[in-house]
């Protein structure tokens, strides 16, 4: 029988994978640097060949290294998943879960859940973090995050997608801008307009995309928002129009006087937000209590 690499030489050769420092990555794992060198060339012998590349200064995984990486974080995953269904009740939906959260939706919903969450399962720890969503789905599929809050992944085959809501999305003009003075605008009343957004990997880029294509106007390129607040101001010093989603908007408009909110008649400004997690994941079960206890909070937030 081949010799098998132990748990311990996994968790190490994982945390020196995102650590990318021997010393930062023993200090993780509790142990002194010259035991995790050992146990990493060990692991390197046992399996003929070499992992991290050592220059001075600097390391890095190997092709084979970082291939391996990924298969040992998922073992370590199947393993954390094993013992939290063994050893936890329903009251605590497996002790933890790590979830990652759109900071476009997180922020405004998660203050909502968490107080009811708490009461439903007290056992429950939640390490939450937020990204955003084409990371976040990176994360929940290498097994980093167990379970992601957001829009509907892209690629469905690897996640299984619970929605909680549909959420409205709103066009923010400035208060002085001439379509200020409607409550509803067109598409063709767009033409030509600059439409400001967020910057790569949100989601929210692409429906402003889809708005400047479907209404003529110009996707500003040269300017890329790093929040939705950064956005607000941009429009309310006239730089351009934008979208702001419902949550957003119900939790940060309320005292803003030098943006006005619109809806596009013709435009169907929505998107689907939902919790999701690796298809087949032993912990299935528990993020679905998760997401239906999110879609009562979602729909009582939204009504």
């Amino acid at each position: 029988m081949p010799h098998r690499p132990t748990i311990r030489q996994l968790e190490y050769l994982v945390m020196l994978g995102e650590t990318g420092h021997f010393g930062e990555a023993a200090k993780r794992c509790n142990v002194s640097q010259p035991t995790l060198s050992v146990q990493i060339a060990l692991l390197e012998k046992r399996l003929g060949c070499p992992l991290i590349d050592r220059t001075p200064g600097q390391i890095a995984p190997t092709p084979t290294g970082a291939s391996i990486i990924a298969a040992a974080r998922q073992v370590l995953n199947n393993l954390d998943d094993m013992v939290a269904m063994a050893s936890a009740s329903r009251g605590s939906l497996g002790g933890l879960i790590r979830l990652g959260a759109v900071p476009t939706f997180g922020p405004y919903f998660l203050p909502r859940l968490l107080p009811e969450l708490h009461a439903s399962y007290p056992g429950l720890k939640l390490h939450i973090r937020e990204e955003r969503p084409l990371l976040l789905e990176e994360q929940v599929a290498d097994g980093s995050i167990d379970c992601g809050l957001g829009p509907m992944p892209a690629d469905v085959e690897i996640f299984e997608f619970h929605a909680i809501c549909d959420e409205r999305i709103f066009l923010g003009v400035p208060i002085d801008h001439p379509l200020a003075e409607r409550e509803t605008v067109t598409l063709a009343s767009l033409a030509r307009e600059d439409l400001l957004t967020l910057g790569k990997g949100h989601r929210l880029l692409q429906n402003v995309r889809d708005l400047a294509r479907a209404s003529g106007a110009s996707l500003v390129e040269d300017y890329e928002g790093t929040s939705l607040d950064a956005i607000r101001q941009m429009v309310s010093i006239s730089m351009g129009l934008s979208l702001f989603p419902e949550l957003y908007v119900r939790s940060e408009f309320p005292g803003e006087r030098n943006v006005k909110l619109l809806t596009i008649a013709d435009w169907s400004g929505s998107r689907t937000i939902g919790f999701f997690w690796r298809r087949q994941s032993v912990r299935a079960a528990h993020y679905r209590r998760l997401a239906s206890l999110g879609k009562t909070v979602a729909q009582d937030l939204l009504a």
